[in-house]
């Protein structure tokens, strides 16, 4: 691994601005799979311990987000901060004032722009209605019992477990969150880390349960990478033969025939 490893910046937590520092801990020898897995992407990618970021445009960012790539929702993030988040007041005041049209307009480029509009909108009147401030939803983001957080943040219309999740870690900083995206759903149960026919709850559950607190945060991001690059939906670099994938030895490839070079999803269904 690099010695100053720089996370790409596509991915949730924002790359080098993102809050994230290189982790000062050593993968130790490994207790589960899982583990080892997770040290394994470590090594190939960066350790990194995440936090510091601004719990409400955490927020933001991840429902930008949702049923999109990072390429197209980061310019609307981008563009969202930069009209709005320089303003006196602060951006969840600011955006429960904002016309949703107008919010609408400003993040169009990710996608599904009407019902994120309204989630973001939604999302600062709650905030600010039951926090005060936004320095004040920050502080009971990092402070507060983390299991607390996380059922409060379901609250919020539009805040799944993932969204929740990623408000936790790269705001909150908690160690064992581990957020499921689709790369982490399909390829941990894939690698038969979690059960072929498992919801992305339990597949966070199987990961949260088989890695250790602080490898949780970079194993999320290291992931995410793998699945860009090896582990993809539909033609996983296994199917070009063992040598082919950095973590042949560690994976099951449930749902893989590397005869017929076929892929399902592990629970049984053909891809599409």
């Amino acid at each position: 691994m690099p010695e100053d490893p720089t996370e790409p910046t596509e991915n949730i937590s924002g790359g080098g601005s993102g809050g994230g520092v290189a982790a000062t801990f050593d993968p130790a020898a490994a207790g589960t799979r899982a583990e080892a897995i997770i040290d394994s992407l470590g090594e190939r990618y960066w350790q990194k311990a995440y936090g510091g970021q601004d719990a409400f445009e955490c927020l933001v960012r991840t429902i930008l987000s949702q049923n999109t790539s990072d390429t197209v929702s980061q310019p609307a993030h981008d563009a969202l901060m930069e009209k709005y988040g320089n303003q006196e007041e602060d951006l969840p005041t600011t955006l429960m004032a904002v016309p949703q049209d107008e919010l609408a307009e400003t993040i169009a480029s990710a996608g599904l722009y009407n019902q994120k509009s309204r989630m973001i909108i939604d999302a600062a009147k709650e905030i600010i209605d039951s926090f005060g401030s936004e320095a004040a939803f920050d502080t009971y983001v990092r402070e507060d019992d983390s299991s607390v957080v996380r059922d409060r943040l379901l609250e919020i219309h539009g805040v799944g477990p993932k969204t929740a999740d990623c408000v936790l870690l790269f705001a909150g900083g908690r160690g064992g969150v581990f957020p499921v995206d689709t790369h982490v759903h399909r390829i941990a149960r894939r690698m038969g880390i979690a059960e072929p026919a498992a919801d992305h709850e339990q597949v966070r559950e199987a990961i949260e349960a088989a890695v250790p607190p602080e490898k949780c945060g970079f194993g999320h991001t290291a992931m995410i990478q793998f699945g860009r690059e090896y582990c993809s939906a539909r033609k996983p670099a296994c199917l070009d033969g063992p040598e082919a994938c950095p973590l042949y030895a560690l994976c099951d490839r449930v749902g893989i025939d590397e005869v017929t070079e076929t892929v399902a999803d592990p629970s049984g269904s053909v891809q599409k």
